[in-house]
């Protein structure tokens, strides 16, 4: 088994970040957290029409909440965690990287930066097939909502997080 650390799987939408999460999880002997798993599971089914942002994010909130006391127990049995919850921007990632520390974790952000056009027809598919990585629906302006919340990490970020550009 690999070394037990935080492993903060960051990409915009259709990156592949579920995916290479699973695998990670596989090839690590971790424990995978997806967030919308755990979103569509605990609350999707009351959520009110159409979504309202402010209700999302504070169910988002207790999720995260919950995952990372789960996280640290894992790693502090000597088993790898798997975050995948979008870290779309860096203050998430920051916050994410604080709480390992104060687990006395180390943490390895691993980076999906892939085209939009590529991410879009990837959704568009995910959203046809329903397959394995299909939590909900992603229509064009939740996927464009997104797009405008990605910070793609910089290079002292990359440093601070021992940070790894992966393939998608």
């Amino acid at each position: 088994m690999a070394e037990a650390a935080f492993h903060l799987i960051c990409g915009s939408t259709g990156a592949g970040k579920s995916t290479y999460a699973q695998t990670l999880a596989h090839d690590l002997g971790g424990l995978h957290f997806a967030i919308d798993q755990w979103m569509v599971t605990l609350f999707w089914q009351d959520s009110p029409q159409p979504i309202e942002f402010d209700w999302t994010m504070a169910r988002i909130d207790r999720c995260e909440a919950m995952i990372f006391e789960t996280a640290k127990q894992a790693v502090s049995i000597g088993v790898p965690v798997i975050l995948d919850l979008g870290f779309t921007k860096a203050a998430h990632r920051q916050k994410f990287a604080d709480l390992a520390k104060q687990a006395n974790a180390p943490v390895i952000l691993h980076v999906l930066d892939v085209p939009v056009d590529t991410r879009w027809a990837r959704v568009q598919a995910r959203n046809a097939t329903k397959g394995e990585t299909y939590a909900m629906e992603v229509d064009r302006s939740m996927f464009d909502f997104v797009e405008t919340m990605w910070e793609l990490p910089d290079p002292a970020e990359m440093a601070a997080l021992n940070g790894r550009f992966v393939g998608a």
